[in-house]
């Protein structure tokens, strides 16, 4: 990172093209996600709480403590990770630091609503379904937003690095 820090990532292709790579796997993650989302339920309040609560129609039962916890322990280590990591490219960008602020501040609230929503759900009350759908659309559009915000900078640093490179008379 210390090559955003100090301006060198306009003289590094390799790492520009590293990131770039990084962020169309991100990309392919971004993705995954969605599907996964609207393969369990969709963005109704009846389907969200039926994942939730089971489903005497679908034949499901609710979430177990013991399931959601493992999976809670998995999302919170890799959704942090995933967030300090895009949250961190985007400070390296040209963007204002009040847009900065606001998408880092929203992507963190909303991977921890998301990851909430869900335990609220199913031990609070099924009202946080709205809640849940609200986090997890928040969350994918941050996301895509940080995605496309890190790889336009990454690309414009490229084209001004073309555009800037000395040629080669030899």
């Amino acid at each position: 990172m210390r090559y955003f820090v100090t301006g060198e990532q306009q003289r590094k292709l390799l790492l520009n093209s590293l990131v770039l790579m990084f962020l169309g796997y991100i990309l392919l993650l971004w993705l995954s996600n969605g599907l996964m989302y609207f393969h369990r339920m969709d963005l109704t309040p009846d389907s969200v709480v039926a994942y939730y609560l089971g489903s005497e129609e679908l034949f499901t039962q609710a979430r177990s403590y013991e399931g959601m916890l493992e999976v809670s322990h998995f999302h919170l280590f890799s959704m942090g990770m995933l967030v300090v990591t895009l949250t961190h490219l985007m400070l390296m960008t040209e963007f204002s630091v009040r847009l900065k602020i606001w998408l880092n501040g929203l992507i963190y609230l909303s991977a921890v609503g998301d990851e909430a929503g869900g335990w609220l759900i199913r031990f609070v009350h099924p009202y946080f379904a709205y809640f849940k759908i609200a986090a997890f659309m928040i969350l994918e559009l941050s996301l895509l937003v940080l995605i496309v915000a890190v790889s336009y900078s990454l690309i414009l640093a490229r084209a001004r690095i073309y555009n800037t490179k000395p040629v080669d008379m030899g």
